[in-house]
């Protein structure tokens, strides 16, 4: 066998030919896999690329393995049944009700881990497998029903409705609040300033105030938010409070507001999924992931419906 590339394919990839190879269709493969057709299909499509060569004749009644295609299943299937013999790696759950979402840290810690039982269990049993993505993976490619991110706007071939937005405010620590004090908005830039992935928030804020505001050396950047919080909470600078994943530590005391004025900042949340039809429990999910938020039935119900 030849292949295109030095790249090794993902696991994914082969996991969705085992899949395919058994049932003897991307149908069934797709169902026991919990991805789409269209998936499993580019998935396929992927390995025949790789590969230089067709492993799956394709018949009105499903696929069946070529000459090749069995030879590489003899070996995948020797592969997997080594892995799972001598591996202690996690077994991803499978099943109907199983939704995979994909969201950064500081969402998926913030905002959706105080929701997850909720988003789990009311009203029915959903499994939801949370994935760290920072990379915007392609949704399809690798099997993911649903993803919360934070972005400017919609993400070509995804559909996509925005979940809500976020009206920043400043925060830091109790201590540091007392020297801070209260005042006009320029007592804030005798003090460090804390920024995430850029200064867009903290130009939107001074904006609002008629100030201009340029990063300057003694700021400080963290590209997750989480990290921006602990260094609020540690006395390092002045951070912006980020409703609602900033409710949790307001109410308990680590870090306190030090300017009442807000602005809406130019970053919002969007909920995205693969273009096509979603699976009964992503499109579940993504309803209780509304309500959630507070989004209204009819643009939920809109996002489902989407074709692309």
């Amino acid at each position: 066998m030849v292949h295109s590339s030095d790249a090794m394919l993902p696991l994914e990839t082969l996991r969705a030919f085992d899949a395919a190879a058994r049932t003897g269709s991307f149908s069934a493969a797709a169902e026991k896999l919990n991805l789409t057709h269209g998936a499993v299909s580019r998935q396929i499509a992927k390995l025949e690329d790789w590969l230089g060569l067709k492993v799956f004749d394709r018949g009105a009644r499903g696929v069946s393995l070529t000459i090749e295609g069995n030879r590489l299943h003899l070996r995948t299937t020797e592969a997997f049944a080594l892995i799972s013999s001598n591996s202690d790696r996690w077994v991803e759950p499978r099943g109907t009700a199983v939704v995979r979402l994909t969201s950064i840290p500081s969402v998926s810690g913030l905002w959706l881990m105080p929701r997850m039982a909720a988003l789990e269990n009311n009203p029915s049993k959903l499994r939801i497998v949370l994935d760290i993505d920072i990379r915007q993976a392609d949704l399809a490619d690798e099997g993911i029903d649903l993803s919360i991110r934070c972005g400017r706007g919609r993400i070509p071939g995804r559909v996509s409705v925005q979940l809500f937005e976020e009206h920043v405010f400043p925060i830091a620590s109790p201590d540091l609040a007392k020297e801070i004090g209260c005042g006009d908005p320029a007592r804030l830039l005798k003090f460090p300033l804390i920024n995430d992935s850029d200064a867009s928030a903290w130009r939107a804020w001074f904006g609002a105030q008629d100030m201009d505001y340029r990063p300057r050396p003694q700021d400080r950047r963290f590209e997750d938010y989480n990290l921006v919080l602990d260094a609020a909470a540690h006395g390092l600078g002045i951070a912006l409070a980020r409703p609602p994943m900033t409710k949790h530590q307001l109410t308990s005391g680590r870090i306190v507001t030090v300017d009442d004025r807000t602005v809406l900042s130019p970053i919002s949340y969007w909920l995205d999924r693969p273009m096509g039809r979603p699976r009964a429990a992503a499109a579940e999910l993504a309803r209780r992931i509304a309500l959630q938020a507070g989004l209204v039935a009819g643009k939920i119900e809109d996002f489902i419906a989407a074709e692309q």
